[in-house]
């Protein structure tokens, strides 16, 4: 949950880290550093608690160099704090270290081989860039052969992606990989390394993907990989076509609503990646076969993702009829379920990184079954080691808190729910004309979108000083509820939940008290009705009740009317609304809404 990059070969080697680490900075924010050679004798280490920003204001116009790491930083081990911040140096000023992920044995190691060293922080990562040097001292080992030992020695379950410097080669950057995600970009006479692409679109768009267990040594004028066993692999490189352009966030004033404002572009994106112009659905043939022989889908996803899961069951059992389950991935990796016979496996992901889910993959891979990645990153580790992959083509989502890749990952599920639906024969698929229902959301979404000053009002009137809210509804309302209380803890730090309606009178309405924000979703005909018994009760106990309800069940006095769209595919519409409310509250707040606290966007450790 860090971000990692590095250059050799560039005398502009501080602009390119510094600006690589601003794209990455979704990825961890509390502390950030950068270390350069200039390969004439001069390095510089600089690190900073805080954000980029902050280290730019501590790097002096003298730092420069052609060859360099740097990190920004998303706390496991120790507090925010320069110290803490990495890269991390030896004892004996000879190597320099960055670091993403858990070194689950470091205690251990530290105990065995370092009892006399003194150590400047309280990370994992200070124990591999001491044992390196240890090891290149005491054994009189080259780099590569005690960075080699030093990752023999990590525990497998440890994840970890290394980038490593050693002064005395200054041209020449040592890379290693496990669990965690990182990139060899490839350009004309430097090369560099990233644990994104889109931290290095503005220096090239050739990117070779690293396999766990390689060992790669990145010259300006080579990369070579080795395996193991030492052996050297020739891997080409792949394109990726995103302009450096999508990136930034242009005039918009925080990449959150910029991204919400994406969401009808995703949508007909989909459509045309997806869906021909006679209105059938193109997608892969073995995939389809693979899956109209599952007896049950397992959905495997976590946070918003799995929120995405749940729309998705309702998709798979309405449009397909064949049964679906839905998993948070940290759970189901160390208490699976009793599997059907013909199971077939679900990965919802926006980075394709996601630590959870990727083990839990590990044990479908091991187990023999198929699978299928959706996610929004080609080439992605959910995607290489899956058996199928479907991209949602939203472009990048840089704000922490997900929003146009939850929708197009509900979306994606409705195109592949109707194409097997229409294989299998079930009428509800057949009738379901996916391009036009998507292209009516998109209609929808973006009239939602243009009526932001609408919402603004409604978070200043009844979020931006609560302690807490609620968010319920029914059936797939319940399903959008969850998400949209989780948008508004993430950014707003409001204590909020997303509850099924009807169960508030079995306990949770003990929690309603005079002015309570209680948000409710009606997109259902068949539990309208309902929901709306349940606001009354809520009325009667002092909520303050906001209603978000689809046009043809609207009545006077509900605050936020939704576009009519096709009953499966409402969780569409009614999430706008929630994001903006989140985001609005936050601003108000007086937040960071892009970088909430104690938040990452990739979560690459468990």
């Amino acid at each position: 949950m860090c971000g990692i990059v590095g250059i050799t070969g560039n005398k502009n080697a501080v602009d390119i880290l510094l600006n690589g680490l601003q794209r990455l900075e979704y990825r961890g924010y509390d502390s950030a550093g950068i270390y350069v050679n200039s390969q004439d004798g001069k390095e510089y280490l600089v690190k900073e608690k805080g954000r980029i920003d902050d280290l730019r204001e501590e790097i002096g116009a003298d730092v420069h160099g052609s060859s360099g790491i740097g990190h920004t930083r998303w706390a496991t081990h120790g507090v925010p704090s320069k110290e803490n911040a990495h890269p991390h140096v030896s004892a004996d000023g000879r190597f320099f270290l960055v670091h993403n992920g858990v070194i689950g044995n470091f205690a251990e190691l530290k105990a065995t081989y370092l009892q006399d060293v003194n150590f400047a922080s309280d990370t994992d990562t200070e124990v591999i860039v001491q044992l390196i040097a240890k090891f290149a001292k005491e054994e009189k080992l080259a780099t590569k052969e005690a960075f080699k030992k030093v990752i023999s020695l990590v525990d497998e379950s440890s994840s970890y992606s290394f980038l490593l410097m050693d002064n005395q080669e200054p041209e020449t950057l040592y890379v290693a990989k496990n669990k965690s995600p990182l990139l060899i970009g490839v350009g004309e006479g430097f090369n560099v390394v990233c644990s994104d692409a889109i931290a290095m679109l503005d220096q090239t768009h050739d990117f070779i993907e690293l396999v766990d267990g390689e060992i790669v040594i990145v010259k300006p004028q080579s990369v070579t990989i080795e395996d193991p066993q030492g052996n050297v692999i020739d891997r080409k490189p792949f394109h990726v076509d995103t302009d450096a352009s999508e990136v930034e966030k242009g005039a918009y004033p925080y990449y959150m609503l910029k991204e919400i404002d994406e969401q009808p572009t995703v949508m007909r994106s989909l459509i045309k990646h997806y869906i021909a112009d006679d209105g059938s659905v193109t997608i892969d043939d073995a995939l389809l076969n693979s899956m109209k022989k599952a007896d049950r889908l397992y959905i495997v996803a976590a946070g918003t993702s799995y929120h995405a899961g749940l729309v998705g069951k309702e998709l798979f059992e309405g449009l397909m009829k064949t049964p679906t389950e839905v998993h948070v991935a940290s759970e189901f990796g160390y208490n699976p379920p009793l599997l059907s016979e013909k199971p077939f496996f679900i990965f919802l992901t926006q980075s394709g990184e996601t630590a959870d889910s990727r083990q839990v993959l590990a044990q479908v891979n091991k187990w023999g079954y198929e699978s299928l990645t959706i996610t929004n990153v080609e080439n992605s580790t959910l995607s290489r080691e899956a058996t199928f992959t479907l991209l949602l083509y939203a472009g990048p989502e840089i704000a922490v808190a997900s929003t146009k890749a939850y929708t197009g990952q509900i979306a994606l599920e409705a195109i592949l729910a109707k194409k097997l639906g229409e294989e299998k024969g079930v009428s509800a698929a057949t009738s379901f004309d996916v391009a036009h229902e998507l292209t009516m959301v998109a209609n929808g979404m973006q009239e939602l979108v243009d009526e932001k000053s609408q919402y603004e009002q409604i978070a200043a009137n009844a979020l931006a000083t609560t302690r807490n809210a609620f968010y319920i509804g029914r059936a797939i309302d319940y399903d959008v509820a969850q998400e949209a209380a989780l948008k508004l803890k993430e950014v707003s730090y409001v204590q909020t939940e997303g509850f099924a309606s009807g169960e508030l009178k079995h306990g949770t309405i003990a929690l309603i008290e005079e002015g309570t924000p209680v948000i409710a979703i009606i997109t259902g005909a068949k539990t309208a009705n309902h929901t709306r018994s349940n606001t009354q009760e809520v009325l009667a106990r002092g909520a303050n009740v906001i209603k978000i309800v689809s046009r043809n069940l609207a009545e006077d006095g509900d605050q936020i009317i939704l576009p009519d769209v096709h009953p499966l595919l409402t969780p569409l519409l009614a999430i706008v609304p929630c994001q903006l409310l989140a985001y609005y509250t936050s601003l108000q707040r007086g937040y960071d809404v892009d970088k909430p606290r104690n938040l990452a966007k990739s979560v690459t450790v468990e």
